[in-house]
């Protein structure tokens, strides 16, 4: 699959595996409340990177103590109306200094991608993998930036 990371349409690797599922090798992305659950040997003891997925309901504060290990944070937009995962992006980076990737999946929409950014979010997945030349677009829709922020 392709994504856009610091700017630029890459291919990627990375695969969310549901609490039921195997697994396996490879780099993979876990529930918020897997990783929580199953954080000992069988979370280390396998070959690949480990992420965590978290949603606009799950606490930032849960996975604090993971984030050192964890060399993605996926958040993940299950529909268009929820703003949540924007401040969980934003304490992810300033309160808890996750310096890993930060990826927005599912149902952002390419408005939303400048203001991702700027709380710490820098690659993208969009639900529809049309959008990624929107998205990046996006990135650049302001050129002054009145606010502080992440970036």
């Amino acid at each position: 699959m392709q994504i856009i990371k610091d700017s630029q349409i890459t291919n990627d690797s990375w695969e969310y595996k549901p609490d039921d599922a195997d697994l396996g090798n490879g780099d993979v992305t876990i529930s918020s409340a897997r990783l929580q659950q199953q954080q000992g040997i069988e979370l280390s003891n396998r070959e690949g990177k480990l992420g965590v997925r978290i949603t606009p309901s799950d606490s930032v504060e849960g996975i604090a103590d993971f984030l050192p290990d964890l060399a993605l944070v996926e958040l993940h937009f299950p529909e268009l109306n929820d703003g949540r995962l924007f401040s969980h992006a934003w304490l992810i980076r300033n309160r808890y200094h996750y310096t890993g990737e930060i990826r927005a999946t599912g149902h952002f929409i390419p408005d939303q991608v400048f203001y991702l950014s700027r709380v710490g979010v820098n690659s993208f997945y969009p639900a529809n993998p049309g959008h990624l030349s929107a998205t990046l677009t996006s990135l650049k829709d302001f050129s002054v930036k009145y606010q502080p922020s992440v970036n």
